[in-house]
């Protein structure tokens, strides 16, 4: 996900995104774990985005502080 959409999100779009990454890497896993998939790299562009949608989240904070 790019940082610029990122920053079009609003907090309760942040994280439900947060959450759909989240569930999807659970999935992702169980899928490599039953040889369902074989391809893992999905997994660490969902862990980078999710580190981009906190590192927005705790931005937002400090600012609104």
């Amino acid at each position: 996900m790019k940082p610029a959409k990122i920053r079009e999100l609003t907090d309760a779009e942040l994280n439900l995104e947060i959450e759909r990454c989240k569930k999807e890497i659970f999935d992702l896993r169980l899928k490599l774990q039953t040889n369902q998939k074989t391809n893992s790299a999905n997994i660490g562009l969902l862990r980078k985005d999710i580190a981009r949608l906190e590192t927005e989240k705790t931005a937002r904070r400090k600012a609104a502080k």
